[in-house]
């Protein structure tokens, strides 16, 4: 239900919706109302893959730069569900939003949310991850080919390897492949088990994929980014992107991956395309156990962040030295 008001806004479920004719950003191609109507109309698909998960949201107000927003701000609504969790990279707890319900999910379009990142466990479990994600990163946004194919050479490692993932687009320019695992499994293992994975898959075709994490190492070479692990979060299916012409993150079936491109996916095609089912929960397996020769082989990989931050201030000592 909506119900307009005098303004020209409008309340829908309780949350006073304002200034819906605003252009949302420069290049967006879209206006306010299009993100809160799109968000509206994909509900009941997205919010199962947000529930009870620890949110953080990229946001963009008027005549600003995006932001991303983790703490819940002061002024909130009371009925937003939310929990506090202590956070390692700011030292500090953080507040994070819980959008179990359309209300906190229209009340997020309000506040010009356009993307929603939740996080890789539940909030109840916060030290088990429900899934193990590897980030496929073209070299350049006209490269989705070369994504695809290195989408296929992970599938081909989860494959030996005796598990089964599935895949999204980014809703930018890669992919990203979700593998679902059993709840006693650790973020310490699925992070060791994930760079594993990266490093089997890097070594079927090295010329195609590389998990060199400093850009100027990568050679044109598609990035399987094994950081999304831990705390990281990363962009929820059906989520919209800070991107022009508003962009989605969608589900793709392995054999369709070669049919597609990411511009295929924005706020105007996907209600359409997702009609009355949800092919991010149709396509995902079952959980299942991470292997322990994945986690003893993913122990000895340094972490790609740490390494590359160690080594771009060696480079940069070597610069100043020389």
């Amino acid at each position: 239900m909506s119900r307009k008001d005098d303004s020209g806004g409008e309340t829908r479920d309780g949350v006073a919706l304002t200034n819906l004719d605003q252009p949302l950003f420069e290049g967006a191609d879209a206006a306010k109302r299009d993100l809160i109507d799109y968000l509206d109309a994909v509900a009941e698909r997205i919010i199962p893959h947000l529930a009870g998960r620890p949110l953080s949201v990229m946001r963009i107000l008027r005549g600003q730069d995006a932001f991303m927003q983790k703490n819940l701000p002061k002024y909130t609504p009371v009925w937003v569900p939310r929990v506090a969790m202590w956070a390692e990279s700011s030292g500090r707890e953080v507040t994070y939003a819980l959008c179990d319900d359309r209300r906190t999910l229209l009340w997020f379009g309000n506040q010009r949310a356009v993307e929603y990142h939740p996080a890789l466990f539940r909030a109840e479990r916060w030290d088990h991850p429900t899934h193990l994600v590897l980030d496929l990163d073209p070299p350049s946004p006209d490269a989705f080919d070369l994504a695809v194919r290195a989408a296929h050479l992970v599938r081909q490692t989860l494959a030996e390897a005796g598990m089964t993932g599935v895949v999204k687009t980014s809703g930018a320019k890669g992919l990203h492949v979700f593998v679902p695992v059993e709840p006693d499994a650790t973020h310490e293992e699925v992070a060791a088990a994930t760079r594993a994975l990266a490093a089997r898959a890097e070594r079927l075709d090295p010329e195609l994929a590389t998990t060199a994490y400093i850009r100027e190492d990568r050679g044109g070479r598609v990035l399987l980014d094994s950081s999304r692990a831990g705390g990281a979060t990363v962009v929820a299916a059906y989520s919209p992107r800070l991107r022009p012409g508003l962009p989605v993150s969608f589900p793709v079936a392995w054999e369709d991956l070669g049919r597609v491109h990411p511009s295929d996916f924005t706020v105007r095609t996907v209600p359409t395309l997702l009609a009355d089912h949800d092919p991010w929960a149709e396509h995902m397996p079952v959980p299942c156990r991470v292997p322990a020769d994945l986690i003893e082989e993913g122990r000895t990989i340094p972490t790609a962040r740490v390494q590359a931050m160690h080594e771009g201030k060696r480079r940069a000592r070597a610069r100043r030295e020389g």
